[in-house]
């Protein structure tokens, strides 16, 4: 009772994401590649619903794109082609156009906020960083761009949290896994998390079920070995069992 009575005494005392107010300003002061609220919104409510996003790396630039097709042909409606892939922005445009409304697109590996002018002008629909990078987070900010940043810590999350992150990404995994997120999530009630690092195909949904807003899924459905023997088949199998253990879950109430 004491540990419910101080979270809510903490929210009270911390200011509410910046993130609307600042970017309704800034969309008056006319900012280059700023995005509507309505964007904003729609894009935080396809994370609230959807709850999974299949985090792409490949080591060559031929599969990228046919690793990425198995896992929306598996079921997954958002994704994140990450910098570290050869030509990532090129496929990140060419899936943007093609699945644009169907399929969420967002970019990942972000490190400044060059890397987030050239990820929102090939299409990317939100940004996400493998630390936090409160420079970036504020510029996201400003545009009504929805930003995910690397976090590992509680101090690290409220911050971000702080800047005007809207979800945050748990990045790496952590001792504890579920039950971390779940006892973070107790005590910082204000937070979204996204754990990335740590979920696998089978406790996704305990994820989702001990607080975290949604998650992000990285080698265990992109098994490299599969990508290596260009078993696409396997991928798809993959994305398969997780958006299902995931749908079980239901939707995120948005706070």
């Amino acid at each position: 009772m004491a540990l419910r009575l101080a979270a809510t005494r903490l929210s009270s005392a911390l200011p509410k994401s910046t993130t609307t107010t600042i970017a309704t300003r800034s969309l008056s002061a006319g900012l280059d590649r700023a995005k509507s609220t309505e964007d904003y919104d729609r894009v935080l409510q396809t994370f609230a619903n959807i709850r999974a996003c299949a985090v792409l790396r490949t080591p060559t630039s031929e599969a990228c794109p046919k690793a990425m097709q198995a896992c929306i042909d598996g079921g997954f409606k958002i994704v994140e082609f990450t910098l570290t892939t050869p030509d990532c922005l090129d496929h990140l445009s060419s899936f943007r156009e093609k699945y644009d409304g169907d399929v969420m697109v967002g970019c990942g590996t972000i490190m400044n906020t060059e890397d987030a002018e050239r990820a929102v002008d090939a299409g990317a629909e939100f940004i996400i960083t493998p630390v936090m990078l409160p420079d970036v987070i504020q510029w996201c900010a400003a545009r009504n761009i929805v930003s995910v940043p690397g976090c590992q810590t509680p101090t690290e999350l409220i911050n971000a949290y702080r800047n005007g992150a809207p979800l945050q990404k748990l990045f790496p995994g952590v001792t504890g896994g579920p039950m971390w997120v779940k006892a973070v999530s107790a005590a910082l009630p204000m937070l979204s998390i996204n754990p990335t690092s740590g979920v696998d195909l089978d406790n996704a949904g305990d994820y989702l079920r001990n607080g975290a807003a949604s998650v992000g899924l990285v080698a265990p459905l992109f098994d490299p070995v599969a990508i290596q023997n260009e078993d696409w088949d396997q991928i798809a199998k993959n994305a398969e069992k997780v958006m299902a253990n995931v749908r079980e879950v239901g939707p995120y109430v948005r706070k």
